[in-house]
């Protein structure tokens, strides 16, 4: 049941919990209930507008992969990643490269901004970009 309260608010974040109610058949303040819980327990941890990047702006994806000098200290490398801005994800990866992250910014002036600020990090070795020339689908559900 759970399972498919996650599926149905990851289709619609929006979805009232009379119409889960509707689709999974228990009442409003059960679907409201185990909502709370999966919330509580850090299952479902928010909800957020998906936003067309382009409407805002944000013409440029890149995708950085960010390697690392030896003998880094992981968290002043992603403390200092968390301040430069565009960054919108950032994953740690297995390889030789030590991060990947999703990149959204304005224009390539501002891509070119945002890899200089990566590579001013320290324990930062080196990036490699690549840059996005078209999205197919991104946050695929289901």
């Amino acid at each position: 049941m759970d399972e498919q309260l996650i599926d149905l608010l990851r289709a619609n974040g929006r979805a009232s919990y009379a119409e889960l109610a509707r689709q999974v058949g228990l009442s409003s303040p059960a679907v409201h209930e185990r909502v709370g819980k999966l919330e509580a327990a850090g299952v479902i941890t928010g909800y957020r507008a998906v936003v067309d990047p382009g409407s805002v702006g944000l013409d440029v994806t890149a995708l950085v992969s960010v390697i690392e000098s030896d003998a880094v200290d992981d968290t002043g490398v992603e403390a200092a990643m968390l301040e430069v801005p565009g960054i919108e994800d950032c994953w740690r990866v297995a390889g030789s490269e030590g991060y990947v992250l999703k990149v959204r910014v304005s224009d390539i002036p501002a891509l070119e901004a945002t890899i200089d600020a990566l590579n001013r990090i320290r324990g930062v070795a080196r990036t490699r970009t690549t840059v996005v020339l078209s999205t197919k689908w991104e946050g695929r559900h289901g």
